[in-house]
């Protein structure tokens, strides 16, 4: 048991200092827990930008906060386009490391700079000139828009910063320098949280400009943060190195990017526009029990955290493996990541099924939206193990380029089944909040059912990208 701990420990150790290996040879559980610490990491520091800009936008006010809201409901496009994106960017550059063709992994993340560029500068013209339409559209009133347009302008303006983020970290995980995407999360979250407060109310000597300190806190963040990035894609220790490739734009490799990208941004809407469904149809219930739905989720979202570290180091080691001839090490990768999941996941399971009160006592809720809250994590924890086998096979094809599969996968079970059955069950049998909880739970089985019998089928291992 010591040495296992000891060996363990030197792993975690390795994952945190950045150590470079060959992920195409050598011990699997070792290159998973090398890519998956900083992945979790990652995320959780990517998570934080929302939590700590409505804390602070929070003491605003509540025109303040609905704004927020309504900006980040805009915003949800960019992310969609940056998530897409970032897909087929880690799969390509993942492709071309296992091939030991750093040059041509370079090549792919310059083209995919310029994609990114492109897109975020049709969106910063939007935003900047039509921003207070755009709120009246989304439902603001005149008073919002004269007084916190200025938000949704910065945000939306400052959108560079968000594609840059997400398109250099998906270019280090593919080559396998997680530590690096979570290092820039590290520096960017830093300075967001010492801003914040000072921008928004104006501290010492910075002037009060409320809401929109808020969104220039973040750009300046996120801004340091790809700064960083590019140091390190240009004289870093990383796998890939600017300093001698062409940046001409290549039309044959954007073209190559947007095609597997679209389905990493389908994947994305398709999945968001069912949660978002789900929660109108909660709203059904009543806003106490909307309120425990809320909470529940927002504990199972938190959780899901580390699983999608894991599911993305399975999405690095299949496109590396691949692109080094070695299919089957590839399939192996995605198994053992995949039971990893499931531990982890299924001991979560056990808590928020046997523990709920406990687990939501944190947010001191009671009657009606703890009994809602409760109900939620039972349920939905009910599906955790089938959760985390998706998320892993759903990153595996992800990361052999093929993120088509997932897609049309992800269509069938949440919109042709999921959804209709919880309509069905709330509006024709009036089975109650259970009939929506219970119909998410069953589209994750399957899921998981459909995702097994596709990929035993390998034709994920000969996709070219």
């Amino acid at each position: 048991m010591k040495s296992f701990l000891t060996r363990l420990f030197r792993v975690i150790s390795l994952s945190l200092r950045g150590e470079s290996i060959d992920f195409t040879k050598g011990s699997i559980n070792t290159s998973i827990i090398l890519l998956a610490i900083p992945m979790i990491l990652e995320m959780a520091m990517e998570s934080l930008f929302a939590v700590v800009d409505i804390y602070f936008v929070g003491r605003i006010g509540v025109d303040a906060i609905a704004t927020v809201g309504l900006t980040e409901s805009m915003l949800t496009l960019v992310y969609s386009l940056a998530f897409g994106a970032s897909m087929a960017v880690t799969a390509m550059v993942a492709r071309r490391i296992g091939e030991k063709n750093p040059d041509g992994a370079a090549e792919v993340s310059v083209q995919s700079l310029w994609l990114a560029f492109s897109i975020s500068l049709l969106i910063c013209v939007i935003g900047l000139v039509f921003a207070g339409e755009l709120l009246r559209l989304m439902g603001a009133g005149d008073a919002m828009v004269e007084k916190n347009s200025g938000y949704t302008r910065w945000m939306l303006g400052g959108n560079f910063v968000i594609m840059f983020i997400f398109i250099n970290n998906a270019i280090f995980r593919g080559a396998g320098d997680a530590f690096l995407a979570m290092r820039a999360l590290w520096i960017s979250n830093g300075l967001n949280i010492i801003l914040d407060p000072m921008l928004i109310f104006g501290v010492g000597p910075f002037p009060e400009m409320g809401i929109e300190g808020a969104a220039i806190a973040t750009n300046i963040g996120r801004g340091v943060g790809v700064l960083y990035q590019f140091y390190h894609l240009y004289k870093g220790k990383g796998a890939i190195k600017f300093h001698h490739i062409s940046w001409n734009i290549n039309t044959t490799l954007i073209g190559r990017l947007i095609k597997v990208a679209a389905g990493g941004t389908g994947q994305f809407i398709i999945a968001s526009a069912s949660w978002v469904f789900l929660m109108r149809l909660m709203a059904h219930f009543g806003e106490d029990t909307l309120a425990g739905y809320t909470l529940g989720i927002r504990v199972l979202v938190f959780t899901i955290l580390p699983a999608w570290g894991l599911s993305n180091a399975a999405a690095t080691l299949v496109g590396q493996n691949l692109g080094a001839g070695n299919p089957d090490r590839a399939e192996q990768c995605v198994w053992r990541t995949g039971w990893m999941n499931m531990a982890f996941m299924g001991t979560v399971a056990l808590v928020y099924y046997f523990f709920p009160y406990e687990v939501l006592a944190v947010f001191k809720a009671e009657g009606v939206v703890l009994e809602s809250g409760v109900l939620t994590l039972r349920v939905l924890s009910l599906g955790y193990i089938f959760f985390a086998w998706g998320m892993v096979l759903a990153q595996a094809f992800n990361g052999a380029g093929d993120t088509a599969t997932p897609t049309w996968m992800n269509f069938i079970t949440f919109w042709v089944l999921q959804i209709p059955a919880a309509y069905c069950l709330v509006y024709l049998m009036d089975v109650g909040p259970l009939g929506v909880l219970s119909c998410v739970a069953a589209a994750e089985f399957v899921l998981v059912i459909i995702s097994f019998v596709v990929f035993r089928k390998g034709k994920w291992k000969v996709v070219e990208v």
